[in-house]
């Protein structure tokens, strides 16, 4: 066995449960390892309707499902943690529900020290005369959701088996510090203790906390109400954690193929650099800002020269790589308020912000030019060589040539071509 059981009593035969027969109540001691009954006093028996403690014994349970099993493993776990359980259970006796208030012990059992628990039966619950409460109690057992009702210390009075398996790692470990085993669950037992403290002044709520799981941390939304014990009437806060990790998940994924499109749709792919679409966007305000401090933009329309070239001789890989080497190249050429953008083949754009006069923006063409003049250098599968191209640039200003990006870029673009007529590898002004 992996857990220590070490501090609990070895029950080694039945001819050391003779006092029980004395006791007036029900008093069965149920094997897990074999998972049947292994004693059962006279009041047990007659319960069952059986003739003799043999029968008992070999009673067939295999038509118990595995979460009656869970059940079963649980109260010994906690049994074997806490000293004793006290909780309701429903039993069939002749095939009719019966629910029972239990108290259990775990012990060991046999020569081989079976994982065992003796249950003490002395009252009946009475959850109603309707099925409908009994199939409560059995729904409780067997949902995946977790459901456990604690103290107003934040002790846990009873877990159905998912809480179990979901804190066994938890519910083992030894609390210090003050820590209750409420706010152990939490991944942060600060906000664990801020919820409790929450929970009891409001009465309930429903709030979602990372939880410390044995599947690891996990994204839970807890339902807290408070509750009575239903036969001492305590007051409990029930919970129900249900796990929306994977909704989280979903939601998280959602948004980062929102970002990619975002980006997608307002970067170029291959340099990086901002798309026509978002320089169009950014444009706006820039141009507005412009407007009220009475200034300048100058828009710099930049077609390569030689590219096609470049493709023909070298093939579109080295074609990619002068055009990443040329957004490296514009970008050094830029103060930090300007902008550049790829809008589509070889063709470029540059915004530049807060300029006076013409020389601005003549002396930024004239530093492109002379940069991108310099031999390229190509590293790829397709070509290792060095290679040079030009640009001709036409230039366009805010508010001289139009009020808005559409209209300026057509008129740089219509100086450029102007410069490609008269011998390219130069700038000329709208």
């Amino acid at each position: 066995m992996d857990n220590d059981y070490s501090h609990l009593t070895h029950i080694q035969s039945h001819d050391e449960l003779a006092l029980y027969e004395l006791i007036p109540n029900i008093v069965w001691i149920f094997d897990l390892d074999q998972h049947g009954w292994w004693w059962g006093n006279s009041a047990a028996i007659e319960f069952w309707d059986l003739e003799n403690l043999e029968a008992l014994i070999a009673k067939d349970l295999s038509d118990d499902n595995q979460g009656a099993r869970d059940r079963t493993r649980q109260t010994f776990d906690l049994a074997a943690k806490n000293g004793l359980t006290i909780d309701p259970w429903t039993t069939y006796p002749n095939g009719k529900p019966k629910t029972l208030h239990m108290m259990h012990r775990a012990v060991l059992v046999g020569p081989d020290r079976h994982r065992a628990i003796i249950a003490y039966i002395n009252e009946e619950v009475n959850l109603g005369e309707t099925p409908e409460n009994l199939l409560l109690v059995e729904a409780m057992r067997y949902t995946t959701v977790l459901v456990t009702s604690f103290n107003l210390d934040g002790f846990p009075v009873v877990e159905n088996p998912a809480a179990t398996e979901a804190y066994k790692s938890v519910n083992a470990k030894t609390l210090t510090n003050g820590l209750t085993p409420f706010t152990a669950r939490f991944a942060d037992q600060g906000e664990g203790e801020a919820c409790f403290k929450r929970a009891l002044a409001e009465k309930g709520g429903r709030w979602s906390y990372l939880m410390n799981t044995e599947a690891g941390l996990r994204s839970h939304t807890l339902d807290i109400r408070m509750t009575r014990h239903p036969l001492n009437g305590d007051t409990l806060l029930l919970m129900a954690e249900y796990d929306v990790t994977p909704l989280h998940e979903a939601l998280d994924s959602a948004r980062q193929a929102q970002e990619e499109l975002r980006r997608m749709a307002h970067y170029d792919a291959l340099t990086s650099l901002p798309s026509l679409h978002l320089l169009q966007e950014t444009s706006t305000s820039l141009l507005a800002r412009a407007g009220r401090n009475k200034q300048k933009v100058a828009v710099l329309f930049i077609d390569l020269d030689g590219f096609k070239a470049v493709n023909d001789t070298w093939g579109h890989d080295a074609g990619d790589d002068v055009l990443k080497e040329v957004a490296r190249r514009l970008q050094l050429c830029l103060r930090d308020s300007d902008q550049v953008a790829r809008i589509g083949g070889d063709e470029f754009v540059v915004l530049l912000a807060e300029v006076n006069d013409q020389n601005n923006a003549e002396q930024v063409a004239k530093k492109i030019i002379a940069s991108l003049s310099q031999p390229i250098n190509l590293d790829s599968a397709s070509a290792k060589t060095d290679t040079k191209i030009g640009a001709s640039i036409g230039i366009a200003f805010y508010p001289d040539h139009g009020k808005d990006m559409k209209t300026i870029l057509k008129a740089a673009d219509q100086s450029m071509y102007q410069v490609k007529n008269t011998g390219k590898g130069n700038f000329h002004f709208a």
